[in-house]
């Protein structure tokens, strides 16, 4: 097995946005995604890039992704990586690909000195929460994700 995981590239937009609707549509919700390749191009491309991406390859094809971000932990008083989304290909599970995502996110954080990694899972998503407990990872107790959508809007409009 030839896997190689790299930083992706603005010229892989259209390959992240794949990996985006295989996400949502694993997720159940394929009709939520709203941005556009250009979006993601121009982003990447952009003075300061809102997240950053690793591609996996296997064999020379892109086969899955994770997009992450800086956050900042009041507590630590340190930085630390958001993982917005993670996603192998369904018929490259199995392989140790997401390990290895996994793995080189850990690197990268330990190389940067951040404190933690984050992420949120599915209630539903058995088999995402068992592969991140065999990554080390844990559920937070007594902690629940929140959203505002639409800032500045009057409460109760969405």
């Amino acid at each position: 097995m030839t896997l190689t995981i790299r930083f992706a590239l603005p010229s892989d937009a259209a390959t992240i946005l794949r990996f985006i609707r295989g996400l949502a549509e694993y997720e159940r919700l394929p009709d939520a995604v709203r941005v556009t390749t250009a979006e993601i191009r121009a982003q990447m491309e952009s003075s300061d890039p809102p997240f950053e991406c690793l591609l996996a390859e296997y064999e020379s094809e892109a086969v899955g992704f994770a997009v992450f971000f800086r956050n900042y932990s009041t507590w630590t008083g340190r930085c630390g990586l958001y993982l917005e989304d993670l996603f192998v290909s369904e018929e490259y599970r199995g392989r140790g690909i997401g390990g290895a995502l996994m793995r080189r996110l850990g690197e990268l954080a330990a190389d940067r000195g951040w404190a933690r990694i984050d992420w949120t899972v599915l209630d539903w998503n058995t088999n995402a929460q068992s592969f991140y407990r065999e990554q080390g990872g844990y559920p937070l107790e007594r902690w629940t994700g929140w959203r505002l959508d639409n800032p500045g809007r009057k409460p109760g409009k969405r």
